[in-house]
């Protein structure tokens, strides 16, 4: 049976070998050295993993996780509560902005319920823990073993859809006052004030973000979370969906496989996963730069540059489904450029 700590052994680093011939041939392919810029260097990176062979990604998933927060009654969003459930049942009909955006990148979207304050939902994979999490700003999200659980059940779903041939995962997310949360392991794990971190999400009035502030500032002071152990951040102040994207990125680099970030919550959440397993970072690929403040703070703690800046704010994915056609386009250019060498083509030393 396997464990949490099973999982982690098995993430081992990038193959510095492969890397270094994919490195080789990328210098031989009809272009100059290094002009497609950042596509080499994701192409060697997923030269890098060793669950990919080939640079061959037929099968891309977004796995969006979804739960709604105890948070929600601090007033810390404009958007009821129940939009968390009418928007899994939208994703289900494929309507929502993700949903849209991985169809467009031949993506596929599993979304799973880790917490949704809702019956079972029919379409929606049913992984719940509870109908939505403590009130961080009174109490812990959930218990250890509660985080702990969860962790291990994202990380083996992930691993079991690896099994059946997904090649590239991505994380998105969906819960109503999750940026409250986000922001504050990112206060935490980036020890950074969180007036820094903290921004609008999903059009809070800025002239009340004083507020969310303080319930930030409020749910760090009651649960004193250990910065230094990513479980318990999560478990004190973090939601179910956070926890959910964290397993799912422990999932994939313990296949070996790359998964792609969104934005500002999963930002959160791979400040976690590093946390408790520093390799994971290797498999990570940052698709844009999220709009919510703290943003730039997070990717810098993270050392991730992301690949696009187009001031979205969505969640879902969204980035993440845009994002999937620069890991194709990497692949393409390795697996189908010709040579120098077919063409006679001597470039000087």
């Amino acid at each position: 049976m396997q464990t949490l700590t099973s999982v982690l052994r098995t993430i081992s680093p990038l193959d510095s070998k492969a890397m270094s011939r994919a490195q080789e041939r990328l210098n031989g392919l009809l272009k100059p050295p290094g002009s497609l810029g950042r596509l080499e260097q994701l192409a060697v990176q997923l030269a890098g993993m060793r669950g990919l062979y080939g640079h061959q990604v037929d099968r891309k998933q977004i796995i969006v996780m979804a739960a709604d927060h105890g948070v929600y009654d601090e007033g810390v969003a404009v958007s009821p509560r129940v939009v968390t459930k009418v928007q899994a049942l939208n994703m289900v009909k494929g309507i929502t902005g993700v949903c849209v955006l991985a169809a467009n990148a031949g993506a596929e979207v599993k979304i799973v319920d880790v917490g949704i304050d809702s019956d079972e939902l029919p379409g929606v994979l049913n992984m719940k823990v509870a109908r939505g999490s403590g009130n961080i700003a009174r109490e812990a999200a959930m218990t250890r073993q509660q985080a702990e659980d969860l962790l291990l059940a994202s990380a083996m779903l992930t691993l079991r859809q690896a099994a059946e041939g997904v090649k590239v995962f991505a994380v998105g997310e969906l819960g109503i006052a999750n940026t409250t949360p986000a922001a504050a392991m990112v206060s935490v794990f980036t020890d950074s004030d969180p007036q820094l971190v903290v921004g609008i999400g999903a059009n809070f009035p800025s002239e009340q973000l004083h507020h969310k502030v303080s319930v930030v500032r409020r749910a760090i002071e009651t649960n004193q979370p250990d910065a230094s152990d990513g479980i318990d951040v999560l478990a004190k102040i973090g939601g179910f969906d956070l926890v959910g994207m964290t397993g799912v990125m422990l999932g994939a680099a313990a296949a070996g496989l790359p998964v792609i970030l969104d934005g500002y919550l999963s930002y959160a959440s791979a400040l976690a996963a590093c946390r408790i397993a520093p390799g994971v970072r290797d498999y990570l690929i940052p698709s844009h730069l999220s709009a919510e403040k703290g943003a730039v703070i997070a990717l810098t703690h993270l050392q991730l540059e992301p690949y696009l800046q187009m001031g979205m704010r969505l969640g879902e994915g969204s980035g993440a489904a845009i994002a999937m056609h620069l890991v194709d386009a990497a692949c393409a250019m390795y697996n189908n450029m010709g040579s120098l060498a077919e063409s006679n083509i001597e470039l000087p030393a």
